[in-house]
């Protein structure tokens, strides 16, 4: 059904430096097949899945699927043939209305049939599509998210509408590249479910990118190993999967050692989300737990369990409708910031240790808790136009104390509250756009931010990261590259030394490692292990990786519907999540 032939892709840097994607590539898919492919980061997977899409010019070689063929010198007529022959799922893509799950599927149905779906008459669409629409939402396990509104569904459950979008397609090929990424066990078992009955039951041909040996074991028929934009194994599951593993980095020992000293304080915390439409979405209450010093804590549970919700809280981007979530400031940093007068917002009586201050109540004191804790987000985001260096250095200043000090004075000769620099100073742990959306609706433009928390001299970061680098893998030539000359994998590792560039005491992880390879995967579960040794820092993430999870933690919280379910052993949590999401493709992998 599709051959490629001498298929070769090179991407230019804006420096001018030629990087090799795919080299003189040659693979035949057969019609009706689960083809897997399996390498790790910038081994050039997705490069190849999006030239098979028509998205994406090469540089010379063929590609025929059916009665199209494509040529590097081909018209976009062709091109255009590709892509309606085809639909993808890209890593990490969560392009959906601000619609119901049902209005989504509904536009794609429209616009396959009428051209443009961002102009479906919903009065008319549907009488015509809203039964089918149903059955897909159905297929992919969202029958009872239909009325919900998709910029509020969980990441495993975007996974799942996006897929049911590109269901709609009804393509001859399926181009899937880690379409479970963000996914619980349970709603990944239900996309791999979905994947199958997909194939065997339409026919459709599914090529198919995945980090996970386990995936491939569970759905394709073959397997084909890249590496640096070559085939270097073609064969059966097994044997190319025990191929690729067989690079993994020896596993450290993770150090058991957690200090006696509680440093994070959840004291009945509740919340509630609901929709116009949908009721009650989301109640997390009854939350209660403490975390020690030097621990590293697991949030895991299924999709829409609450497990961001919580983290978001714990960090103060989010506010609980009840409860406090206080966290030990020492005593150093109360005097420097108490002077003569009183804040009113903390907890105790300064003492010989220091106090407990609530991340949720705007004051000085909060500032520098939050100068001592480094997020990354689940949908993290590199910026586009900046260099690393670059951005290096605005993560340097954040978290910098005496940017922060000097923060305080310029905030004071602007007029500025202590109430509002602290908000500003909030602002510089959130994702950019969220950040800039929050600074528009007080109008105020983001200059404000550089303006009171000025970069780090550039010149100096490299010196200040070489050692984070050296334990992240990573070569300080990406310094002076943008996020779109960097691999997967290298963007992931970029985006960490930014939340850790501080040597920050807490560390918050929203499930940034989701589509990872395993090789790499197991560099970052080292440098995190270091990390925590040698820093003494204390980790708090969610993770759906069930073998990361046990693997990386010291403690975990097993959450569902909002609720605390178990505390405690990580390996014996992460084996009954399994059983509690009948993930079949671990359990039998």
């Amino acid at each position: 059904m599709i051959k490629i032939e001498n298929l070769t892709k090179t991407y230019k840097l804006d420096n001018g430096e030629e990087v090799p994607a795919l080299k003189n590539l040659n693979l035949d898919v057969n019609s009706g097949e689960i083809l897997g492919i399996i390498g790790v980061s910038g081994s050039g997977k997705t490069s190849l899945l999006r030239i098979l899409r028509g998205v994406e010019e090469f540089d010379s070689g063929k590609i025929t699927m059916d009665e199209i063929e494509v040529a590097s010198d081909s018209s976009s007529y062709y091109f255009t043939k590709l892509k309606k022959a085809t639909a993808i799922h890209l890593q990490r893509s969560f392009g959906l209305w601000a619609e119901t799950t049902l209005n989504n599927v509904v536009r794609k149905l429209y616009g396959k049939k009428y051209g443009d779906e961002a102009m479906t008459d919903f009065e008319y669409a549907y009488d015509e599509f809203k039964e089918e629409a149903e059955s897909i939402l159905k297929v992919v396990g969202l029958e009872d998210k239909i009325n919900h509104f998709a910029p509020v569904l969980s990441g495993g459950e975007k996974q799942r509408l996006i897929m049911a979008r590109q269901l709609a397609k009804k393509p001859k090929v399926l181009l899937l590249d880690e379409p479970a990424t963000m996914a619980c066990p349970k709603t990944k078992q239900d996309i791999l479910d979905s994947i199958k009955r997909i194939n065997k039951e339409l026919g459709v041909t599914v090529i198919l990118v995945s980090h996970l040996p386990e995936v491939h074991r569970f759905l394709a028929d073959r397997l084909i190993l890249l590496e640096n934009g070559e085939i270097k194994e073609e064969g059966t599951v097994e044997s190319v999967t025990n191929n690729f593993l067989s690079n993994l980095e020896d596993e450290i020992a993770i150090n058991p050692t957690v200090s006696s000293e509680t440093v994070v304080k959840a004291k009945d915390l509740e919340k509630r989300f609901y929709l116009l439409k949908g009721g009650n979405v989301l109640e997390i209450e009854d939350i209660n737990f403490e975390v020690k010093k030097r621990d590293i804590l697991t949030l895991l549970g299924p999709s829409g369990a609450g497990k961001t919700i919580l983290l978001r809280m714990i960090g103060g981007l989010e506010y609980p409708d009840k409860g406090e979530i206080l966290f030990k400031l020492d005593k150093d940093s109360v005097n420097a910031n108490n002077d003569d007068e009183d804040k009113g917002n903390d907890k105790e009586d300064l003492n010989t240790e220091g106090i407990w201050v609530d991340i949720n109540k705007p004051s000085i004191n909060r500032m520098d808790v939050r100068r001592k804790i480094g997020i990354m987000h689940q949908e993290f985001a590199l910026s586009h136009h900046a260099t690393i260096r670059d951005q290096l250095a605005t993560k340097l200043g954040f978290k910098n104390q005496f940017v922060v000090d000097d923060a305080k004075k310029k905030a004071k000769e602007l007029e500025l509250g202590d109430e509002l620099l602290d908000a500003l100073y909030q602002l510089t742990d959130l994702p950019e756009v969220e950040a800039k959306a929050r600074l528009e609706k007080i109008g105020l433009l983001p200059d404000i931010l550089d303006e009171l928390f000025p970069k780090f001299p550039e010149k100096a970061v490299k010196e200040e990261i070489k050692p984070l680098f050296n334990a992240l893998d990573l070569s300080l030539d990406i310094l002076n590259r943008k996020s779109h000359e960097l691999s997967g994998g290298q963007k992931v590792r970029a985006m960490l030394s930014l939340a850790l560039v501080s040597k920050p005491e807490i560390l918050l992880l929203d499930e940034p490692f989701g589509d990872l390879d395993p090789i790499t995967l197991r560099l970052i579960s080292n440098s995190i292990k270091k990390i925590n040794k040698e820093f003494k820092t204390t980790i708090i993430m969610v993770s759906h990786n069930v073998e990361f999870i046990k693997e990386l933690s010291k403690r975990a919280i097993f959450m569902d519907n909002g609720k605390i379910i178990d505390d405690g052993d990580p390996l014996k949590i992460a084996n009954d999540f399994v059983s509690f999401c009948k993930a079949d493709y671990l359990i039998n992998s």
